[in-house]
Order: structure tokens, then C-alpha cells, then sequence
């Protein structure tokens, strides 16, 4: 397979990738400003953390082994070999796509019953809980029936149709949505909040299925034998009733994967968890909608990018997998592979921390004017502002944590895998302990942001662990150093001087009372803007001029 192809279009895919998530971002971020404005802070808290830590739930644990696993596996259009062992291959792979919607249904029905048990009296004394509850259950089910075609459009790289569905998707459902409160206003009563956010998710559910039909047609949504077994006769009992329909190296795996992420899944979701357990609704709709807003850059970004690493890592470093022996031909392919990898993931790590500073310096600075635009006057008293702040601090985090473990995921073994679930359950422990620390403290709801900056760092030191080992396994080298993923001394000092201007001009011009009297358009707040966006610009032409145009000239010389 040729790399440099495969890296060119793994950037078109990213390209693709991030242009959905701003343009349905962009459209959903305007009717979510008027949907905050509809729903009470308890009906928000109860759909935006509860609900979705429901549905959350039923569709990472039911679908992320398999999702990544397939990534490894699925059979490309240029792999060497015979056309009737890349169609057992295919066959393979398609009847493991499958498993997430059968596994799917018990998991839902166990979910349900948890969280009917354990959703507090706050939450199921408000009107249509139960039947919303039912719906988003639905809803996940439908989408994890969508699973068989996502799966096989990620493993053929036909980004245009994930895109396609995911982007009328998530329009509908927020259009939907935002036309049922208006009605449920216009009637007066206002009792039908959670059914109209519970429609909007069915809605997306069903919009994403039907045009993943439309493209996919011939896809099947059941196992079916196969016409040879994919494993040597000797394997019994069960394993050759599996070997029958699936290939056991990949089942293996996406099961190893699968367990990982119950740990994971806590990891992931652990504040909303936590949130829902010591917050009133009030506040919980509160946090909710201040990670809304602070994760977008994460949702546009940094998702995307973490997704399409793991189609290419997954894809580029196969040739690095297994033994080294070989032609002198398997082994340069191997050489390059790796190199090729090595650079992908320092440029991205780069990348990544100038963001990631330029977010943290300038979100901090004029989060307050911020806040006054995107928050309605009644979710300023809930954990909102508070919890914003602390994720202006998180994104850096976020945003390394991701491309690593991309890079993890596409590259470990099964007893990688298992060594990394072992530290989970630390990771896991060192989050519930920080959290409880920083509320102890006082820091209210915004523990659990810092509560999760300090999981992240240890989850950073362990992939970063593992990414060095790696390379120094294939390649008897380190794949990067400091100087080559931070930005220089030039940079530096340009964002600290922007920051020491910024403030300065804060404090004398009262920059945060005028704001918070809703005096936005004010002189002195326009020009403190105005300011604002110049030393933005500022540190971007210096990252560029010293750093930046060496970055892009080596990905064009890559893809070209």
C-alpha cells in the first residue's frame, strides 16, 4: 500500500471530518442557544447528563472494541493477496461488524433497569421521564443497528459517507428538537421538554440509519456462516463455533478491547456520574451546558483528528506488525512505515500544543466577555461559569491525550491492552480520589474538570511511555524529542508579552464589570477585543515564520 497516498487521504478525511463537525457545530451551536433558553436548568441537566450518560453508555460499551479492532483488520483495496482470501477476510469482518447491535439489546435493557433504579426523585418526578427514558433507549438501538455500515465505511476510507449522515443527523435532531420546545412553549405548560429532546436523538438515530442504507444496501445486519472456517481444524468446542463465522484473532481482540472499555467508559464519563450523584438538577444543567460549549473545540478538532489517527496509524503501521524478518523489500516498507509514523505523530503533537496554548491564553483572558453571550442570565448562578473556567485549562490535556492514544489503540497488542486496563483501575482511582479532593476544597462542580486534567496527565505519562518503548522496539530510536513538539523561545515570549498587554489593559479599562452589566458593545470592551484578536495574530505569523512553514512544508512533502 503506498503511505504517502494513505497519509494524503487520511488529511482529506480529516479535512472532511472537522468541516462536518463546524458547519453542523456552527448550525447547532445557534439553535442551542435558543434551546438553553427554552428548557429549565433541571430539564437540561436531566437530558444532557443523564440521558446521555444512558445512551452514552449503551453505545461505547456495546461498539468500541469492535469499532476499533475493524479498524486494524478491515481488508483494503490495495492489500497483497488473492481476491478469495481478501473476501474471507471481508466476510470475516462483516459478520463481526454485526456484533455491536446483538450485543446491543441486552446491554440497553440492563441500562434501562440500572437507571431506572438509581435516577433520583428530582429526575423521575418531572413529566414523561419514563417515556423519554424509553425513546433514548430506542434511539440507541437504532444507531447501533447503524454500526454495520459505519464500520465498513471506516474501513474503506469513505469518509463522504459518515459525513454525509452524521451532518443531517445531528441537523435534524437539533432542528427537531428546538421546533418541538417551541411548540411545547406555545401550548403554556411546558410539559413535554424531555419527550421533544428524547424525539430530537430518535430523530438523529433514524437519519443516520436510513442514509447509511441508502449508500449500503446489500449490507447484512446478521452473522452468516462461512464457506471455509477461519481457523485450523484443531480448534474445538466453542472456539470452532466462532471460528465458523468470525475470525478469532479479531474477535479476541475486539473482546480485550470491549472489557477495556468498561473501565474506559467510567473514565470518560466519570463526571457526569459523579455530577448526577452529588449535584441538584439545577446545577447539573448547569455543568452541563458549560461542557457543552467548552468541549466544542475538542468536538471540532480534536475528535476528528483523534479518529482519523486511528485509521491511519491502525493502517500505516500494519506493516511493522508481527516479526521483522523478511525480504529486504518487507523490511524497507516496514523502515518507512514507521519513520512515516514517527513524523505524523510529532507534527500532530506539535500542532497540538501551540493550539492548546494559544487556548489557554487567550480563552482565559476573555472568557468573562464570553460568558455573558453564550450563557442565559439564569444559568450565570448555577456551576456554569466556574466549570467553563476550569475547562479552558482541560483542552491541553485533551487534545495530547488524544493523538496518543490514537496511536495506542492502533498499535497495542492484547497484552498491551491488558497491561493498560490493569492501569485503568489506577487511573480510575486517581480520578475518584482528585475529584473528592478538589470538592473537599470547595471547587464545586469544576473539581471534576481538574479531576479529570489529573487523570489525563497520567494516562499522557503512560502512552507517551508505551509510544517510546515502541519505536525503540521497531527502530532502536526515540520518534521524537522536546525540540521537536514545542513550540520555540520566539513563540513563547510572544503569547507571555500578548498576555501581560491583555491584562493590563483588563484591569485599567474595568473590562470584566463593564461585561458583566451587559455593557458588550461598549468602547473600551470592542477595543479590548479588537486587541485581543490582533495578538492572536501576532503569535500565529511568529509560530509560522519560526516554526509553522518548516511543519507544512514537510506534510506537503509527504503527501505529494
Amino acid at each position: 500500500m503506498d503511505n504517502d497516498g494513505l497519509l494524503e487521504r487520511s488529511f482529506s478525511s480529516a479535512r472532511s471530518l472537522i468541516g462536518l463537525q463546524l458547519v453542523s457545530r456552527i448550525f447547532t451551536f445557534v439553535l442551542n442557544q435558543g434551546l438553553v433558553r427554552l428548557a429549565s436548568p433541571q430539564a437540561y441537566g436531566t437530558v444532557a447528563v443523564q440521558f446521555e450518560l444512558l445512551i452514552n453508555t449503551i453505545l461505547f460499551l456495546s461498539r468500541e472494541g469492535v469499532r476499533n479492532s475493524l479498524l486494524r483488520v478491515w481488508p483494503q483495496q490495495g492489500d497483497a493477496g488473492n481476491d478469495s482470501k481478501r473476501a474471507q477476510q471481508l466476510a470475516q469482518c462483516s459478520n463481526l461488524a454485526t456484533v455491536p447491535a446483538m450485543v446491543g439489546i441486552p446491554v440497553t435493557l440492563l441500562a434501562l433497569m440500572a437507571y431506572g433504579y438509581a435516577a433520583s426523585e428530582d429526575a423521575r418526578s418531572q413529566p414523561f421521564f419514563r417515556i423519554a427514558m424509553f425513546i433514548y433507549a430506542v434511539a440507541a438501538v437504532i444507531e447501533l443497528c447503524s454500526e454495520p455500515m459505519h464500520n465498513r465505511a471506516m474501513g474503506e476510507a469513505r469518509t463522504s459517507v459518515r459525513v454525509r449522515a452524521e451532518g443531517l443527523g445531528i441537523l435534524s435532531k437539533t432542528a427537531l428538537t428546538y421546533l418541538a420546545l417551541l411548540l411545547d412553549r406555545h401550548l403554556g405548560e411546558q410539559k413535554f421538554t424531555l419527550v421533544a429532546f428524547a424525539l430530537g436523538q430518535v430523530t438523529y438515530s433514524l437519519v443516520i440509519f436510513i442514509i447509511y442504507l441508502v449508500d449500503m444496501p446489500d449490507l447484512r445486519f446478521l452473522p452468516v456462516r462461512l464457506s471455509q472456517a477461519s481457523s485450523p481444524s484443531f480448534v474445538a468446542g466453542r472456539y470452532r463455533l466462532l471460528a465458523n463465522f468470525f475470525d478469532l484473532n479479531a474477535f479476541y481482540l475486539s473482546m480485550t478491547m470491549t472489557l477495556q472499555s468498561f473501565v474506559k467508559h467510567f473514565l470518560t464519563e466519570g463526571d457526569k456520574f459523579l455530577v448526577s450523584y452529588w449535584s441538584p438538577l439545577r446545577d447539573q444543567g448547569g455543568y452541563a451546558i458549560a461542557v457543552n460549549y467548552g468541549s466544542l473545540i475538542a468536538r471540532v478538532v480534536f475528535q476528528p483528528i483523534e479518529e482519523i489517527c486511528r485509521v491511519y496509524f491502525s493502517r500505516v503501521l500494519s506493516f511493522a506488525r508481527g516479526p521483522t524478518r523478511g525480504s529486504s523489500n518487507d523490511m524497507s516498507a516496514a523502515r518507512s512505515a514507521l519513520k512515516q509514523a514517527s513524523d505524523a505523530l510529532s507534527t500532530l503533537l506539535s500542532i497540538q500544543i501551540v493550539l492548546s496554548i494559544l487556548a489557554v491564553t487567550f480563552g482565559s483572558l476573555y472568557l468573562p466577555i464570553v460568558m455573558q453571550i453564550l450563557l442565559p442570565r439564569r444559568y450565570l448562578t448555577t456551576s456554569a461559569p466556574q466549570v467553563l473556567f476550569a475547562w479552558v485549562w482541560y483542552i491541553p490535556f485533551l487534545s495530547v491525550n488524544g493523538g496518543l492514544e490514537a496511536f495506542h489503540s492502533s498499535t497495542a497488542s492484547p497484552d498491551d491492552l491488558r497491561e493498560q486496563s490493569w492501569w485503568m483501575f489506577g487511573y480510575s482511582g486517581l480520578y475518584i480520589l482528585a475529584a473528592i479532593s478538589f470538592h473537599e476544597l470547595g471547587l464545586g462542580d469544576a473539581s471534576l474538570v481538574y479531576a479529570n486534567i489529573v487523570n489525563l496527565s497520567a494516562r499522557i505519562l503512560f502512552t507517551m511511555a508505551f509510544t517510546f518503548r515502541y519505536f525503540k522496539k521497531h527502530t532502536n530510536s526515540v520518534p521524537f524529542g522536546v525540540s521537536d513538539i514545542f513550540p520555540g523561545w520566539r513563540f513563547l515570549g510572544t503569547v507571555v508579552v500578548s498576555y501581560a498587554v491583555i491584562s493590563v489593559n483588563e484591569k485599567k479599562q474595568h473590562i470584566v464589570e463593564l461585561s458583566r452589566s451587559r455593557a458588550l458593545f461598549s468602547v473600551p470592551v470592542l477595543l479590548h477585543i479588537l486587541m485581543g484578536g490582533s495578538m492572536g495574530l501576532a503569535c500565529v505569523a511568529v509560530w509560522w515564520l519560526t516554526i509553522g512553514r518548516r511543519v507544512v512544508a514537510k506534510l506537503k512533502a509527504k503527501t505529494a
